[in-house]
C-alpha cells in the first residue's frame, strides 16, 4: 500500500458538491483551482486573491493571502465547505489555523507545522532530532559566529537564510572563502534575504534533486507524486536563483521504486517526528531531495505546501477527484482511493518578464484566452484581467504545460505551445529553452 496509516477510517464527509476556496495568486493555485473545477463535487470555485486564471472558472475575492480576519469572515459569509492554502507566507501568517478555528475544513499546514518550512533552523534540528538523513550543518546568529564555524571547515558550504525568501536565500559557495563574502554582505548591510539575523550554513550534498511531494491528514500520509524543477534564470542552469523557471514529471532518469524508497526514509520518520511533538498536519508536505544512488534520499528542504512550478505539471497528471482528496485529508479520514496519476509525462515551461529575478517589469495588454495545442494547458501567475486583458507586475507570468506519452514528446508539444504564444507575448516575455531537454534531465 502506498499508505501510511495506524488504521483505517472512513470519510465522516459524505456531501455531494462544496463551494471551494483557493488562497493564493499563483500559477499554483490557477493549476489547483482547474484541477478542482472539474470535480463533480465542485459546486462553486472562490480565489483571494486569485488571479486572471481562477476569475476564469469562479469569483476572485482580492482579499491579501495573509489577512486571516477578513478570509474568515468572508469565508463564512460565503458557505465554505473546503479551503485549499497554496502560498507559505499565508501559512506563515496562521490562516489555516483560523480557519479552523471558524470551524472550516482546511487543507493547508497549522503556522507551528508551518515552521518546517518557514525557518531552516528549526527544519534542521527537526532532522536532527528524529533521525531524518540531512547534510551536516551549523546554525549560526551573527558575522562572528559564522566566521567562526568557517574556520574548520572543509570543502563546499551551503549558505542559506533561515526564513521564507521567496526561493531566493541559498547561495551554494565553492569556498568557506566565498562563503564568508556572502555573509559579510548579508550581516555587513545587504540584510538577510527574507529578514533576521539566523543563517544556516549545510554541507554541500552531492547527487541529483528531486521533489517529491507527500498529503498528509494528521495522522495517515500517502505519496503523490514526483517532479524535477529548474531553479536558476537561464539556459544550461545559469543565472541568479528563482522561484522556478520549469519543471517536469515524472523524473526521467530515478529508480521505479523511489517513491517507495522515499516514504520508508523520510515520510515515516517525519510523520513520527511531527506526531512525537504534538503537530496534527494537515496539508501537503514538499519533499525537497538530494538523491545519490549510494545513499537513497536526503532531505535539502521542506516546503510545507505544493511547490511552484511543480503543482502546474503534477495537476495535469492527477486523474483523480481533487475536491475528495483534499477534503479527507482536511478532515483527518485521507482516502487513498480519490488519488489516480496518469502513466503520462507532463513538462511546464514558465513565462517570465526578461530582468526576473533582479527586477519585475510590469506588463499589459495580454490576452487572457490563449489558444494552445491539445493536451496544453496554461496558468496564469500574479495577475489581473479587466476587459478581456492581462495584466501583470511581473516576475513569473505564465506557465504552459504538456502531457505526452513520455517526457520527450511533452516537451516538443511544449516547446511548440510556446512558440506559437510568440506573436501574443511578444518580447515581454521570456523562458528558459532547455526544461526536461536531454541534457538537463536529472
Amino acid at each position: 500500500s502506498s499508505t501510511i496509516s495506524p488504521r483505517s477510517r472512513r470519510p465522516r464527509w459524505s456531501g455531494s458538491s462544496m463551494r471551494i476556496l483557493v488562497v493564493g495568486n499563483g500559477a499554483r493555485e490557477d493549476a489547483l483551482s482547474w484541477k478542482l473545477a472539474q470535480s463533480p463535487h465542485c459546486e462553486a470555485l472562490f480565489a483571494s486573491p486569485g488571479n486572471a486564471g481562477t476569475a476564469s472558472r469562479g469569483t476572485n475575492w482580492g482579499i491579501s493571502v495573509t489577512d486571516a480576519k477578513r478570509l474568515v469572515e468572508r469565508a463564512l459569509a460565503e458557505r465554505i465547505d473546503l479551503c485549499v492554502i497554496g502560498p507559505e507566507t499565508a501559512l506563515a501568517a496562521g490562516v489555516a489555523d483560523k480557519m479552523r478555528a471558524a470551524g472550516i475544513s482546511t487543507f493547508g499546514a497549522a503556522r507551528s507545522a508551518a515552521r518546517l518550512e518557514s525557518s531552516k533552523i528549526f527544519a534542521k534540528r527537526f532532522m536532527e532530532r528524529h533521525d531524518i538523513p540531512t547534510a551536516y550543518f551549523r546554525a549560526v546568529h551573527s558575522l562572528e559566529q559564522a566566521e567562526k564555524a568557517l574556520n574548520d571547515w572543509q570543502g563546499a558550504v551551503v549558505v542559506k537564510a533561515d526564513g521564507l525568501a521567496a526561493g531566493k536565500g541559498v547561495v551554494v559557495c565553492d569556498s568557506p572563502h566565498d562563503a564568508r563574502a556572502v555573509l559579510r554582505g548579508w550581516y555587513g548591510g545587504a540584510g538577510i534575504p527574507g529578514g533576521g539575523i539566523d543563517v544556516v550554513l549545510e554541507a554541500k550534498l552531492e547527487g541529483r534533486e528531486v521533489s517529491v511531494f507527500a498529503l498528509l491528514d494528521g495522522r495517515a500520509g500517502v505519496m503523490l507524486g514526483a517532479a524535477c524543477d529548474y531553479k536558476r534564470a537561464g539556459d544550461g542552469d545559469t543565472g541568479p536563483n528563482t522561484g522556478g523557471m520549469g519543471a517536469y514529471s515524472p523524473p526521467a532518469t530515478f529508480p521505479h521504486d523511489l517513491l517507495d524508497s522515499v516514504r520508508e526514509r523520510v515520510l515515516a520518520p517525519v510523520m513520527a517526528g511531527l506526531e512525537a511533538e504534538g503537530e496534527e498536519y494537515r496539508g501537503a508536505l514538499y519533499l525537497g531531495l538530494m538523491w545519490n544512488e549510494e545513499e537513497g534520499a536526503s532531505v535539502l528542504e521542506f516546503n510545507a505546501r505544493f511547490g511552484d512550478p511543480e503543482t502546474q505539471v503534477l495537476m495535469p497528471r492527477f486523474t483523480g477527484d481533487l475536491p475528495l482528496l483534499l477534503k479527507s485529508c482536511a478532515d483527518g479520514v485521507l482516502d487513498p482511493s480519490t488519488i489516480s496519476i496518469s502513466r503520462q509525462a507532463c513538462v511546464g515551461v514558465v513565462l517570465a518578464t526578461r530582468e526576473y529575478p533582479v527586477r519585475s517589469t510590469p506588463v499589459e495588454g495580454l490576452p487572457a484566452a490563449v489558444d494552445l495545442p491539445a493536451g496544453c494547458s496554461a496558468f496564469w501567475g500574479t495577475s489581473e484581467i479587466a476587459n478581456g486583458r492581462v495584466t501583470s507586475p511581473g516576475g513569473r507570468v505564465l506557465t504552459v504545460t504538456a502531457l505526452g506519452d513520455d517526457v520527450e514528446s511533452a516537451r516538443q508539444c511544449v516547446y511548440g505551445a510556446v512558440r506559437s504564444l510568440g506573436p501574443v507575448v511578444g518580447d515581454k516575455l521570456t523562458f528558459r529553452s532547455d526544461i526536461a531537454s536531454e541534457t538537463t534531465l536529472r
